[in-house]
């Protein structure tokens, strides 16, 4: 019965090869693997034999039925795309630039990478590079070598979304920053963004959003310089408008300060920033003694509400085609 059954898959073999056609692919098919079909047939007939013969012959059937569904289907592609090639051949040549049949709705670029694109464009007129960090980082780059302390709250794990103790999402874009001077000699002067990872879910915060960090390290850096590069990234993107510098506590910046812009009647915080704390710049190699720098990061979230008036973060991850329109 086994050369009985290798006869009949060889004869399977012989008359696939040689059709060109679904109606007589379909005919073959119900030849071999209809419910009268031989294939069919000779499993019907293991209950007739032995156990023995039936785990010896039942395997060799069920091998040969596997092998022939494949070849059968294999075959029905190969029909199906020789048919549409000759269609295609008959007609004539389609012109994919002529405008469709019906508008497919479509958006814009989404709000925060509209606000990505113009803050790398203000940054990179006066200087900066675009460097770029992993968003699963260990503790060290995110906490310890930006003299956070264990005792911090930002490490707790309430706060911090962990992977599995040293990993976790990055918190902030600033490890960016000490993986780029540990790889570099100064000068440095880098942006970088991307999206962070914090447990805060409300109309102000979600538990991904996107960050900027930049960060300028060299000789004879001051707080003067600072300001400078705030008082013209923020005029750039919001127009000619006040801001103000308020004392704050950063552990990598030493001072620190959160910077304050004037809108409508009243003041709103931008961003915060400050001086490089030695303390990051002798864990990245740098000495301490001949170089200093200043970082500042802000939101891109919370700028494209500013710049585009959107009153609730959330909107922003939902995808809805209606608001996306706008922009």
């Amino acid at each position: 019965m086994i050369d009985d059954i290798q006869r009949i898959r060889d004869e399977a073999r012989n008359k696939l090869s040689s059709v060109d056609d679904l109606t007589e692919l379909d005919r073959l098919r119900v030849q071999y693997l209809g419910k009268k079909g031989v294939v069919t047939t000779a499993l019907k007939q293991l209950k007739d034999l032995t156990p023995e013969q039936r785990k010896e012959i039942g395997a060799v059937v069920n091998e040969a039925r596997d092998e022939l569904e494949s070849r059968f289907e294999m075959k029905r592609l190969d029909i199906k795309r020789s048919d549409l090639e000759k269609e295609l051949s008959r007609t004539e040549p389609l012109d994919v630039t002529l405008p469709g049949q019906y508008a497919v709705p479509a958006g814009s670029q989404h709000p925060v990478h509209r606000v990505i694109d113009e803050m790398v464009g203000i940054l990179r007129k006066v200087g900066f590079s675009i460097a770029t960090g992993p968003e699963i980082e260990t503790e060290y780059y995110n906490f310890e070598a930006l003299n956070t302390p264990d005792s911090h709250p930002a490490r707790d794990v309430q706060d911090t979304f962990y992977v599995q103790s040293p990993v976790l999402l990055r918190s902030h874009t600033s490890p960016v920053q000490v993986r780029t001077m540990k790889a570099i000699d100064p000068p440095v002067q880098i942006v970088s963004f991307g999206r962070v990872y914090r447990a805060d879910y409300d109309h102000t915060h979600t538990p991904m959003f996107h960050q900027m960090e930049g960060l300028l390290v060299d000789e004879d850096v001051s707080l003067a310089d600072l300001k400078g590069v705030m008082h013209y990234l923020i005029r750039e993107l919001f127009g000619k408008r006040a801001i103000r510098f308020r004392p704050s506590f950063f552990p990598f910046t030493e001072p620190s300060a959160e910077v304050d812009m004037q809108w409508n009647d009243g003041w709103l915080e931008i961003g915060g920033c400050g001086m490089v704390h030695p303390n990051v710049l002798e864990a990245a190699g740098y000495n301490p003694d001949r170089y200093m720098g200043f970082a500042f990061g802000m939101g891109i979230e919370r700028i494209a509400m500013l710049k585009y008036g959107i009153d609730d973060l959330r909107s922003l991850f939902e995808n809805d085609y209606r608001m996306l329109e706008q922009f």
